[in-house]
């Protein structure tokens, strides 16, 4: 008789509550009237980003999904960062042994210099220890630097599992694939180890996945290798209107994201993947003062393309808010009532769902959204 692995029990037991919570049936998850709330980087407001500190607080919070960024290491193990470039979100630079590898590397067209996690092994990586990206704005957050690893793609999806297991409630998965174009570059691309990983895990097989990507090439590459799973969805993230994707940069095209969030281009990106996913400015512009402006028609054009609307990203911080929702406290200041009276304002536009640093305020926002 052949014998379970944890890891294996664990998934299905995550796949199988989640075909309970369907009758049994993989059906789409059908829109909700209620906009879905996303853990962006975890709970990366009150947690260092990426660590199961930070997932592990947004689904205790109430995140609907939560964010692993990917990106690669030199031995071909997907890791959870928002960039290859860890020197701001790792304790690398006080690591002496590591002092010889700070470099300097163009990814997507920016010069940077730092440590890249395509440099290092799995095991080397897991010797760092994850910090606080935004210092003083997130002092509590801050309080928990040095306290957890890096993350692996699998620690991610098989913690997620159990969390969902444990609290009998499916949590959804938004991962991002990094610098796509970059990666194939240098011989390492992202995209068929990140199929292998989701095909493996009971527990991405059949819970919610939403993939994104700034890139083009990469989701419609999924597209044709994944068909149309009842539990998946792709989801196209568009930056400022100005920028180009770096794989349109790549082939010398001038497709902007500007272009892209037009009512033609949303039709084309509904050929390819279900979801649009823009910064939330794009929605409701501030005007010169600071202050939101009028709605723009983008969620009308999205859904008339076919798509579902995500925004992000929420942060609760003086610093990040519209004029209209800072209080007095100083730029630095937390202010959880402006934040949720924020997102209210956009919920009340019409999206389908948010990326937000804080899931404990977004399912605050949402208390008067009926179910």
């Amino acid at each position: 008789m052949l014998h379970s692995t944890r890891r294996e029990t664990i998934g299905a037991a995550g796949a199988a509550l989640f075909a309970a919570s369907t009758g049994g049936v993989q059906a789409a998850v059908p829109p909700r009237r209620r906009p879905l709330v996303f853990g962006h980087r975890g709970c990366s407001a009150l947690r260092p980003e990426h660590t199961l500190g930070s997932y592990a607080k947004a689904i205790a919070d109430g995140a609907d999904f939560i964010e692993p960024d990917l990106v690669v290491s030199k031995d071909g193990v997907l890791i959870v960062r928002h960039e290859n470039n860890i020197a701001e979100t790792t304790d690398i630079a006080q690591r002496p042994e590591f002092g010889a590898r700070k470099t300097s590397k163009t990814v997507d067209g920016q010069p940077q210099t730092g440590w890249f996690v395509e440099d290092f092994t799995l095991a080397e990586l897991k010797t760092l220890r994850a910090v606080e990206r935004l210092g003083k704005l997130r002092p509590e957050s801050q309080g928990y630097d040095g306290q957890f690893q890096i993350l692996t793609f699998d620690e991610v999806i098989d913690f997620t599992a159990a969390e969902s297991a444990a609290r009998g409630r499916v949590v959804g998965i938004v991962p991002e694939l990094k610098h796509s174009t970059y990666f194939a570059g240098i011989g390492m691309p992202l995209e068929d180890r990140f199929l292998a990983v989701i095909s493996a895990r009971a527990y991405t097989r059949n819970a919610p996945v939403e993939i994104q990507s700034f890139e083009i090439a990469n989701l419609r590459y999924l597209r044709r290798k994944l068909g149309k799973p009842a539990n998946m969805r792709l989801l196209q993230l568009v930056g400022d209107d100005a920028q180009v994707p770096a794989d349109v940069v790549a082939t010398r095209g001038a497709l902007t994201f500007g272009a892209m969030t037009k009512p033609a281009g949303l039709r084309e990106i509904a050929t390819y993947a279900d979801v649009v996913a823009p910064q939330v400015r794009a929605v409701i512009p501030l005007m010169p003062d600071g202050r939101l402006g009028s709605a723009t028609s983008i969620v009308a054009n999205a859904h008339a393309a076919g798509l579902l609307i995500r925004v992000w990203t929420f942060r609760p911080e003086n610093h990040f808010l519209a004029a209209d929702f800072r209080n007095e406290d100083g730029d630095a200041a937390r202010n959880p009532a402006g934040s949720i009276a924020e997102m209210r304002r956009y919920i009340a536009a019409g999206i389908d769902g948010f990326f937000t640093d804080d899931p404990a305020l977004g399912r605050k926002a949402l208390e008067s959204v009926p179910a």
